[in-house]
């Protein structure tokens, strides 16, 4: 699971800067447009649309939503298949104005941006843009991510929502989950750009395979850096990481906690686990390795930090294969160039 709640453990409050009259006469105004549950999923009669989400939901509209909210990483994999959002929420924009890593090739001046950070959502912004559907991700059953507990109950009143699995799954069915909500609201998954991504993505992906294979002794860590606690997480919980395990990269197995996604170790004990491959959260939430390298004396003493086999890790993937097989590509290289260090 990222590391957002444990990172940043407390939720800011919302709205603070808005009246609950001007946000009330906003909600009256848009109304109540939550779909119903159901079992279909795809296009519907005479231009009416809905889909079946990861929660078991089909929501279904009159039309096909045109005005969408979304995560910045699930808005990123939409853009990716053409389809653009209104709005998004979650990291998009870093201090020095330039695009999170999270929004990957999408304009975020062209984009209203909710909320920057965990637990920040402006509900009156999102009124405004007359919402007609909000997407997100789901790490655990029924949990919308980056959507505050705190307002949610306004927020879902106001547009339908579809959530998708971040976890729970395997990269693969992610990114075909992802392909066919795209495809329901208008993408064309023939179209060259994409099916080319999906051949570099399936030849990526049996390039790792080969290097696991080839280099069973190889060991990768999962980790993210925090001022007080190193994290490392479990690979079978993340979509990615499980998919990576499938073709055969062998991970360090944490003793989690009870969420049941990574291990809380003090930065005394980094070395905890013996690893010839670490791969680093590349989230702005997390320290890199750079800073830790200054910061942090034992960090600079394990193994695949001396031996400069240390790799950048997308903790939160823009799940469309465009953006998926470089992250392949460069977890097999790192392989086929790594040697064993570890202990």
């Amino acid at each position: 699971m990222p590391l957002s709640r444990a990172v940043r453990p407390s939720r800011r409050s919302l709205l603070a800067a808005g009246s609950a009259v001007s946000l009330g006469a906003l909600l009256t105004a848009c109304g109540d447009k939550k779909a119903d549950g159901g079992s279909e999923s795809g296009g519907g009669k005479e231009g009416s649309w809905s889909f079946k989400d990861d929660r078991g939901k089909t929501v279904k509209t009159d039309a096909v939503p045109k005005n969408i909210v979304a995560f910045t990483g699930t808005a990123a994999a939409l853009y990716d298949y053409g389809i653009k959002v209104k709005g998004v929420f979650g990291p998009t924009k870093g201090k020095d104005g330039k695009p999170d890593v999270q929004a990957g090739d999408m304009d975020i001046s062209k984009v209203e941006i909710l909320g920057n950070e965990w637990g920040q959502f402006n509900v009156e912004k999102y009124a405004a843009l007359a919402p007609e559907l909000l997407i997100t991700d789901m790490w655990l059953k029924d949990a919308l991510w980056y959507v505050p507990d705190e307002s949610k109950d306004k927020i879902l009143k106001l547009a339908p929502s579809v959530a998708l699995w971040a976890a729970e799954t395997s990269m693969p069915k992610a990114l075909q989950r992802r392909a066919d909500l795209a495809e329901s609201l208008g993408a064309d998954l023939k179209a060259k750009k994409v099916t080319d991504a999906k051949a570099r993505f399936e030849k990526a992906a049996e390039r790792l395979r080969q290097a696991a294979k080839a280099k069973p002794e190889i060991k990768v860590m999962i980790g993210s850096a925090g001022a007080d606690l190193f994290y490392v997480s479990l690979a079978e919980t993340s979509a990615d990481t499980r998919y990576f395990e499938e073709l055969g990269v062998k991970f360090v197995r944490p003793k989690v906690n009870a969420q049941g996604f990574f291990e809380e170790l003090s930065w005394e004990n980094v070395d905890k686990y013996g690893a010839d491959v670490i791969m680093m959260d590349n989230r702005t939430s997390a320290i890199q390795p750079a800073d830790l390298d200054k910061s942090k004396p034992t960090w600079k003493q394990l193994p695949a930090v001396k031996a400069g086999q240390v790799v950048p890790r997308v903790t939160e993937p823009i799940y469309s294969y465009d953006k998926c097989a470089p992250i392949l590509e460069d977890l097999a290289k790192a392989i086929e160039d790594a040697k064993r260090v570890a202990k």
